[in-house]
């Protein structure tokens, strides 16, 4: 299937209807918006279904709120979508109210009252409110439990509108909320959805010479995504426990916090990489025995170039800033067309130099497309660079994903239409 046959949100007459969008909203730490650049984002649906005469239900999950174990739901003012709604109405003067529908402390939403919603939903077709901003869906008994729940729950959502849409890229699980709902009703792609997939299709099929810059804390989580990058790029940059176990595998060394298995995962990228010589090495690392501090005695660069097997190290905390004037890595970077980064060099806050001279050497070439996947890149890429970020929020060689696992997932499937939350939209 391809991407034409998506349904999309401008191909339905909105005039009149209710609009239920799935949003991913998943901002708020402790009650703060941690980067409203998720619900930025979602601006233009907003004012699309208001400006074609539509009337809209928004919602998103927050946070984590079941016990695996149990499958009780814990709510509260931790995980509210409280201050996303303060956001938007202060923003957007969009006018949005929250349903009161009761809430059990064990179990969480059981129910879409209709005591509590009829009168919202009477409301809000006859435009005495701007909208409606549903709880947490992850409060909803049926949103991940994917049993009658689940199917109740998305019968109880498509009840209330017309016409749903997953604005939601990020948010790729297979839940009430993204994929049951949509099977209920008739449903299409919201415009950040239909961006994300587009752009997405650019990391998949690239313009070569394509540089991909990963990161992570554990090996296993990424090692398909790695393998599928590996066959389509022209150079490979690790950073990260990943680095760190590629490190340990190729030179025989022992680094503390890198386990065992993780180890024996990265041989398998040695291997391929001894006849392709795709993955670029920082070769300085800043070693550390602390990990919650930077202190100066603690601190020193380690080079590659003097390792040998057998010995061991403290923890590697960062790539040293100095690596990215090495023109083994520079060169690559300056000549790429397509550049994708999900990476966190180093242990952050404390260890953030290596990020920040990654991202600025980045910036330097003007003419590759930059594509940067997952909320943490996002996160650390504003607070190390905040003056480059905010150019380059205008600049069009540039584009932020707003999922990263999804785009990892993407990319190991080799399509995003494998997707179900996807899937589901085009089997419509």
């Amino acid at each position: 299937m391809s991407e034409a046959k998506l349904p999309k949100i401008q191909d339905f007459d909105l005039a009149g209807k209710t609009v239920l969008a799935r949003v991913d909203h998943n901002v708020v730490e402790k009650g703060v918006i941690k980067d409203p650049f998720r619900i930025d984002s979602t601006f233009g649906l907003i004012h699309y279904v208001a400006a074609r005469g539509g009337h809209l239900i928004l919602m998103t999950h927050n946070g984590r709120t079941r016990d695996g174990k149990t499958g009780q739901i814990k709510s509260g003012s931790g995980t509210a979508v409280d201050p996303i709604v303060e956001y938007l109405n202060r923003k957007l003067e969009a006018g949005l109210v929250i349903p009161k529908l009761p809430v059990d402390p064990e179990w969480g939403i059981t129910k879409v009252d209709d005591g509590v919603m009829a009168p919202l939903l009477d409301s809000l077709k006859k435009r005495k409110i701007g909208g409606l901003y549903l709880p947490n869906t992850r409060w909803f008994a049926g949103e991940e439990s994917k049993d009658d729940k689940t199917k109740a729950l998305a019968a109880e959502w498509a009840g209330m509108a017309d016409l749903y849409v997953n604005d939601a890229f990020g948010s790729w699980q297979p839940h009430a909320s993204t994929y049951d709902v949509a099977k209920a009703m008739p449903a299409c792609a919201g415009f950040l959805m239909q961006k994300e997939l587009e752009n997405l299709a650019r990391v998949i099929t690239p313009e070569p010479p394509f540089v991909a810059v990963v990161a992570g804390s554990k090996y296993d989580t990424k090692i398909g995504p790695l393998n599928k990058l590996y066959d389509q790029v022209s150079h490979l940059l690790l950073g990260g426990v990943i680095y760190n176990a590629f490190l340990c595998a190729k030179y025989g060394i022992e680094v503390a916090g890198v386990e065992a298995e993780d180890v024996e995962l990265a041989k398998g990228l040695v291997e391929k990489d001894k006849n392709a010589g795709k993955i670029l090495e920082p070769r300085a690392v800043v070693e550390s025995k602390i990990l919650d501090r930077r202190d100066p005695a603690q601190v020193r660069v380690v080079k590659a170039a003097d390792f040998s097997p057998g010995q061991k190290y403290a923890y590697f905390l960062d790539v040293a800033p100095e690596s990215f004037d090495d023109p083994a890595i520079k060169g690559p970077l300056a000549q790429a067309r397509t550049i994708f980064i999900n990476a966190v060099m180093g242990f952050t806050p404390n260890f953030g130099e290596g990020s920040r001279a990654m991202y600025g050497l980045i910036a330097e070439n003007k003419t590759a497309l930059k594509l940067y996947g997952g909320g943490d890149t996002l996160a650390e890429f504003k607070n190390l660079q905040p003056g480059l970020y905010m150019e380059a929020l205008d600049d069009p060689s540039y584009y932020f994903f707003t999922g990263g696992g999804a785009v990892l997932t993407a990319i190991e499937q080799g399509s995003p239409f494998g997707l179900k939350p996807v899937d589901v939209l085009l089997k419509k």
